[in-house]
């Protein structure tokens, strides 16, 4: 995903660009391959993922759609390694706050995230029309245009700059545009919190009418960070 700190002003050198791999995808919200083999997906908002990339290698259909880009493709690669850089330092200091068994260790870690930055800006400039600018909570995208949509590692987990109020017109932008059902990872905050609004928000899709499950994900790399909503149209 990609987050701008501190600035509604869309500056390249405030935006963390980092990403996660189509495995990584597959597992935090319990997919298979064959499961999406039909499926029109929406990836949102998503950042420097490689699951575009990866899913159109297996046949899946999926665009991502990402406040950052407009940018080119080389400046992003740019951010996204530094970004990298910066992040490994960092997790140095925070490596108890995390559990290893998906990565190993820090190198296990650079590597799927340089992968991913990798195979997502190089699909980038084949594939550009996968890549579509938009700023939450706007999409422009047409109604249930998708059948599936998935969104990682942005709503909830930034409840400190993204009041609730955001968060229940972003989620209904990405039902608007989705014809079966929206999955959003995880339901914690940076801190590994359970995000406060989380019960709210359940009873407020419930009365609009649909279906939302709380369900465990295989996948924890941030501790509580294993869980995800799924809102079904």
């Amino acid at each position: 995903m990609s987050i701008v700190e501190q600035s509604t002003k869309l500056d390249l050198e405030r935006i963390i660009f980092i990403g996660r791999t189509f495995k990584e995808y597959m597992d935090m919200f319990s997919f298979s391959e064959d499961d999406l083999s039909t499926k029109k997906i929406l990836d949102c908002p998503a950042g420097a993922c490689s699951f575009a990339a990866i899913g159109e290698k297996v046949g899946l259909n999926i665009t991502a759609c990402d406040i950052v880009y407009d940018y080119s493709v080389e400046a992003l690669k740019g951010k996204g390694l530094r970004d990298i850089a910066h992040a490994m330092k960092h997790m140095e200091q925070a490596k108890s706050n995390y559990i290893w068994n998906y990565f190993g260790n820090l190198g296990g870690l650079r590597k799927h995230r340089e992968s991913a930055l990798y195979d997502c800006t190089s699909h980038m400039k084949q594939s550009s029309d996968r890549y579509i600018s938009a700023t939450l909570p706007t999409l422009p995208f047409a109604n249930e245009q998708f059948d599936i949509t998935l969104s990682a590692h942005f709503l909830f987990m930034y409840a400190d700059r993204l009041d609730y109020d955001f968060h229940i017109e972003t989620i209904n932008e990405l039902l608007r545009v989705t014809k079966d059902e929206v999955r959003i990872f995880p339901l914690v905050d940076l801190e590994g919190t359970r995000y406060e609004h989380i019960d709210r928000i359940i009873n407020y899709l419930t009365a609009q009418g649909y279906k939302v499950d709380e369900l465990s994900s295989k996948y924890e790399f941030q501790k509580n960070a294993n869980s995800m909503l799924k809102i079904i149209k």
